[in-house]
C-alpha cells in the first residue's frame, strides 16, 4: 500500500511541476506566433489526448518522468508554405531564447507564487533554539549552548530549523568565519567562529547533526500512538496509549529511551511492563529484524510514538501581509535558487559528496512524506523542487533549456547559426551528461533503499 501512496504522490509531484513548466514553453510560443502540435505531460504512448480550436495536441502519455512541447520546425519534417510563418525555426533568436527560457521562468514564478500564498496563509513553526551541542563540534567552536534561540546565520533570517538547516548547507567545506545571532534570557547577541572546512557525510547529509546541534524538544513520554497492523507490537498485544514503564526490568525514562531498548534487540524477546488504563500489565514482544543502509541490524515493533504537544513558548506564528507577502516570498525563491547553484558548484569542486545526488525515488519518498505530513510541507517542497527545476534547466548543456538559449544567443551574435555538425556535437555531449547524471541519481537512490 505504502508503495502505490509513494508512486501516486510521485506522479502527483512531477504532473504538477512539468505541466508548469511546459506550460510556460506553451504560452511564450503562442504568442510568438509558433504553432504548437501537441502538449504532452509524460513520454511514450498517449493514454489519452484531445485538440483545441488551434489544432494542438494535448495529452497524457504513460511514462511521468518529464513532458514536452512540440513545435512547428522545418528541421523535423516539410512544412506547408503557407504555414513557414509559424515554423519554431524560421523565428529570430530573440524570440527562441524567449521560448527556451519560458519553462525555467515558469518554475520560478511558481516558487514565488507557493511562498507568497504561505506567507499570507500563514503558519505555526517550532522555534531554532539549541537543545544540546556536541563536543569538539563547530556548534561550540562558535559558541552555541543550551537554550539559545537562533535568528539570523550570517546575517540572513531564520524562523525555524528548515531556515537554519539551508543555511548551513550554503557553507559546507568552507573556511571562513561563520556568524550566528541568537537570544537567551532576553539577551541577545552575535556568535562567531572558524568553521575550518567542516563537511557533510557523503551518504545523509545532516546539516544540523554535523554542525554539533541537537534541536531543543519537548519531554517524549514512552506512550505509544499507532501500532502498525501485522507489526510485532500488534501481534504481543500493545495498544496504542499504552505507556511503557519498564523494560525487561530496566526503567523507561522517555520514547528515546524505548526506542533503543527495541533497536538493540533484534529478535530477542523483551518483557515490558506497560501502564494502560491506570494499571499495571506484563507484555513480551519480540523487535523484528531490520538492516540498515550501512549494514548494520536493528530491532523495529511496528509502533509509533503518541503525539507531542509543543509549548506555546517555542512556537513562532509567521504570516505577512499581501503585500508585504510578495518580497518575502521573492527573498525564499532567491534562498532556494541560490542554495541550488552552491550545492552544483560544490559537486563540480568536491565540496560536497555527488552521493548526495537525488534521483526519482528518493524524490517520490519525499514527495510522499512531504503530501502526508500537510498542505504546508508539500507546498514548500513543491517550490524547492520547481526552483531546482529550473536552475537545472538552465544549465548550459546542449538538450537542456539553457543548451538551447547558448546557441540562440550565439546565433543573435553572429548573425547566422552555428553548423549542423557542431549542434549535433554538442547534443551528443549533452545527452551523455544527462543519461550520466540519470544513472548516477538511480543508483544513489537503489543503495539508499
Amino acid at each position: 500500500m505504502q508503495i502505490v501512496e509513494t508512486v501516486l504522490a510521485l506522479i502527483l509531484t512531477l504532473g504538477i511541476l512539468v505541466t508548469l513548466h511546459e506550460a510556460g514553453h506553451f504560452w511564450v510560443a503562442r504568442r510568438c506566433g509558433v504553432k504548437v502540435l501537441r502538449f504532452s505531460v509524460g513520454f511514450g504512448k498517449p493514454l489519452f489526448s484531445w485538440y483545441d480550436r488551434q489544432g494542438t495536441e494535448f495529452a497524457v502519455a504513460a511514462i511521468p518522468l518529464g513532458g514536452y512541447v512540440k513545435m512547428l520546425d522545418e528541421r523535423e519534417g516539410p512544412v506547408p508554405e503557407e504555414l513557414k510563418d509559424q515554423a519554431f525555426n524560421t523565428k529570430p533568436p530573440s524570440k527562441r531564447i524567449a521560448i527556451a527560457a519560458a519553462g525555467p521562468v515558469a518554475n520560478f514564478l511558481f516558487a514565488i507564487a507557493a511562498y507568497w500564498l504561505l506567507s499570507v496563509v500563514g503558519f505555526t513553526t517550532v522555534a531554532p533554539i539549541v537543545g544540546e551541542v556536541s563536543q569538539g563540534s563547530v556548534a561550540e567552536r562558535v559558541g552555541l549552548t543550551s537554550g539559545m534561540e537562533i535568528h539570523q546565520v550570517d546575517g540572513r533570517r531564520v524562523t525555524s530549523w528548515r531556515d537554519v538547516n539551508m543555511r548551513l548547507l550554503e557553507r559546507t567545506g568552507e573556511f571562513g568565519e561563520v556568524t550566528i545571532d541568537v537570544s537567551q534570557n532576553g539577551n541577545r547577541g552575535t556568535l562567531r567562529g572558524a568553521l575550518d572546512g567542516w563537511s557533510l557525510s557523503e551518504d545523509t547529509p545532516n546539516p544540523l547533526n554535523e554542525f554539533g546541534v541537537t534541536p531543543w524538544r519537548p519531554d517524549v513520554p514512552a506512550v505509544l500512538g499507532e501500532i502498525s497492523p501485522g507489526g510485532r507490537a500488534e501481534a504481543g498485544g500493545l495498544k496504542s496509549g499504552d505507556r511503557v514503564v519498564e523494560v525487561s526490568g530496566k526503567p523507561v525514562e522517555d520514547w528515546f529511551e524505548l526506542v533503543a531498548f527495541i533497536r538493540e534487540a533484534p529478535e530477542k524477546p523483551l518483557e515490558l511492563t506497560v501502564e494502560r488504563d491506570g494499571r499495571m500489565e506484563q507484555i513480551r514482544v519480540t523487535p523484528a529484524e531490520r538492516t540498515a543502509d550501512d549494514g548494520s541490524i536493528t530491532g523495529f515493533v511496528g509502533a509509533g510514538v503518541s503525539e507531542v504537544t509543543w509549548p506555546d513558548h517555542v512556537l513562532r506564528d509567521v504570516s505577512y501581509g499581501p503585500l508585504a507577502a510578495i518580497p518575502n516570498a521573492v527573498s525564499e525563491t532567491w534562498g532556494d535558487t541560490r542554495l541550488t547553484l552552491v550545492a552544483i558548484k560544490k559537486m563540480v569542486t568536491g565540496l560536497l559528496s555527488p552521493t548526495n545526488l537525488s534521483g526519482p525515488i528518493t524524490i517520490a519518498r519525499i514527495a510522499e512524506a512531504s503530501v502526508s505530513s500537510g498542505f504546508e510541507d508539500f507546498i514548500r517542497f513543491l517550490a524547492y523542487l520547481s526552483v531546482s527545476l529550473g536552475v537545472l534547466n538552465l544549465l548550459p548543456i546542449p538538450v537542456l533549456d539553457g543548451g538551447h538559449i547558448v546557441y540562440y544567443t550565439i546565433e543573435a551574435i553572429r548573425r547566422k547559426p552555428l553548423s549542423e555538425q557542431a549542434q549535433a556535437f554538442g547534443l551528443r555531449i549533452g545527452m551523455a551528461m544527462i543519461l550520466t547524471l540519470m544513472v548516477f541519481a538511480l543508483y544513489n537512490d537503489l543503495m539508499r533503499l
